[in-house]
């Protein structure tokens, strides 16, 4: 029963995110409109399942724009912002942690001292000073996720190294001749990416979340993209008379993080031994 628990969140977690991808890089298929079309005429349009009296089922935002149209285009912004997020701060986090876990003495003082600057700040304050200095744009916008999210991988492989390296299979490849390189990308790197799979779902839900804070404070990508958080910005100033306009973003947001969360926890469950041992 409780395998059967741990492997049902993996499946629950992996649909929910595999519909957000289908969502992502189907959207010019999936939408049933342009989502930057305007029809004054058809301004704050209410939800509706009459498609013969009003063809948009989740309503029209203040500039009569399909609404369900901007969601579904709004997932390839979380999408590709989670992703490359999650991917880039990776492999600067496990570099560096690898570095300064398999050498220490300076590099691993140097390193550690850098990790503990990033932390003195909060990851959203120092997103939002990034991308106040950068401005706005997609790429400053996943510069600034990845400045603000590496440290996370950073000290979790440093201290999966600083195991990993005393281990049997490294010191015989160190007695063969093996070079520092060839050890730290063959043989320790490789054992620490179960936990940086566990690591960059759950990163990924708070890359969503944190660049969904962004857009709604106007520090994301530019307005002319619409996404779910420059939705929920444009619609707080209807919260009374159009409420969908915050609604649909927000259920968006929801299902989205709640999806990511559960595949990272299934994830944990089946990589951690401890874990399972002690269930």
């Amino acid at each position: 029963m409780i395998g059967w628990r741990r492997y049902a969140k993996v499946i629950s977690g992996g649909i929910i995110v595999a519909l957000l991808c289908i969502c992502g890089l189907g959207a010019p298929l999936l939408a049933p409109y342009d989502p930057q079309e305007q029809s004054l005429e058809q301004r704050l349009r209410p939800p509706s399942l009459d498609l013969t009296t009003n063809p948009h089922i989740m309503g029209t935002d203040n500039l009569g724009r399909d609404l369900m149209s901007r969601v579904i285009y709004g997932s390839r912004i979380s999408l590709m912002v989670g992703a490359a997020t999650v991917f880039l701060a990776g492999i600067l986090g496990c570099f560096l942690g690898a570095v300064a876990g398999y050498f220490g003495e300076l590099i691993d003082e140097t390193i550690n001292k850098t990790t503990e600057i990033f932390l003195a700040f909060p990851f959203l304050l120092l997103a939002i000073a990034i991308m106040a200095f950068l401005g706005q744009g997609l790429l400053n916008l996943i510069i600034a996720l990845v400045l603000s999210r590496w440290v996370q991988y950073c000290r979790v492989v440093r201290g999966e190294v600083l195991s990993l390296k005393e281990r049997e299979f490294v010191q015989a490849a160190r007695a063969l001749g093996a070079s520092n390189r060839y050890i730290i990308l063959r043989h320790v790197i490789p054992n620490t990416l179960p936990s940086v799979m566990v690591i960059a779902t759950f990163a990924m839900a708070v890359v969503i979340i944190t660049e969904a804070s962004l857009s709604f404070l106007g520090l994301g990508v530019p307005p002319s993209i619409p996404t779910w958080g420059s939705m929920l910005s444009e619609g707080r100033s209807y919260m009374y008379r159009a409420p969908w306009l915050t609604i649909f973003p927000g259920i968006a947001i929801f299902i989205t993080v709640l999806g990511i969360n559960l595949l990272g926890d299934g994830l944990r469950d089946i990589f951690d031994p401890k874990l399972t041992r002690s269930r």
